[in-house]
């Protein structure tokens, strides 16, 4: 299969119209490309916030609302390109106000060709997200079984956190879509190296997708950085440092990978290294733990 991951550029939107024209030359652009599952960014929908005029688009809890309130129609349009193309596609995440929470939580939601939608909802609140954004939890993580293989999401901040890729794994995970938005060079690091730590571990596939420039005039997407990339374990029939693609660092675009999930299941059953099947060998040393005062 061919995996496209987008460094998404957050951009002023002047007309619904105007929005349509940017996502269907984006995802034209990546089907051009031979691409078959499609990855947009954490946060890419809050360009949708500009649509509300810059007063609402400036106030984090008003754009929140006002992208969330855009979500559906975003969505069914969405949908009908992965139906046209016939392409899977990860949408833009974005603050959605689901009555069966509290607060909002930040969601992404994934198209198929044949008008499937599975939402995917961030588990980790980051500390902005938490305070002023105040968004929480989502529902539980999710594993797809498509033509593709067997997907799953961890969005941004979930990329760090082993446990929640080893849910995944564990559930059958081999492809792992991480969209991400990334203030600073340290946040970006920080997912870029939980994303290839993913792949390590989980022997899996990992797509990672980040916005891109700024957005002065909406701070939860203010300043972006980063560079998306598509990373697998560096191990037999892999690059040696696991990165099969990887974009220009603060350059929008699609970075696109062929993946082969053969080699995938020849690495799992016999690599170099087994780190999914010895995963469960450290249950029993880490109860060993001995302190030693020096």
């Amino acid at each position: 299969m061919t995996i496209a991951a987008a460094a998404y550029p957050i951009d002023w939107q002047d007309s619904w119209a105007g929005y349509q024209l940017k996502i269907a030359h984006w995802i034209e652009d990546a089907v051009g490309q031979g691409a078959d599952l499609l990855v947009f960014p954490e946060y890419g929908a809050m360009e949708l916030a500009s649509l509300a005029g810059r007063d609402v688009a400036m106030d984090i809890q008003g754009s929140m609302r006002a992208v969330s309130e855009r979500m559906e129609e975003m969505s069914a349009f969405l949908s009908g390109l992965a139906a046209q193309h016939k392409v899977y596609i990860l949408g833009p995440s974005g603050p959605c106000f689901d009555p069966a929470f509290s607060r909002p939580v930040n969601r992404a939601l994934f198209f198929t060709p044949d008008g499937v939608q599975i939402p995917h909802d961030k588990q980790i609140m980051t500390r902005w997200e938490r305070d002023p954004m105040d968004v929480q939890g989502g529902a539980p993580l999710t594993v797809m079984e498509t033509m593709l293989g067997k997907i799953g999401v961890l969005i941004c901040y979930d990329s760090e956190f082993p446990l929640l890729g080893r849910t995944l794994i564990e559930a059958g995970a081999e492809i792992i879509l991480v969209p991400s938005a990334t203030e600073g060079l340290s946040g970006y690091t920080r997912v870029r190296v939980g994303a290839m730590a993913r792949a390590l571990e989980g022997q899996c596939i990992v797509v990672h997708a980040p916005t891109q420039g700024s957005a002065e005039w909406n701070e939860v997407v203010d300043v972006n950085t980063g560079a998306a990339a598509i990373y697998g374990p560096p191990d037999m029939g892999f690059p040696e440092n696991g990165i099969l693609a990887e974009g220009r660092f603060d350059t929008p675009g699609w970075t696109i990978a062929e993946v082969d999930l053969a080699a995938l299941h020849n690495v799992r059953r016999d690599g170099q290294v087994l780190n999914k099947t010895h995963w469960n060998e450290q249950e029993s040393r880490i109860l060993r733990v001995t302190n030693v005062t020096l």
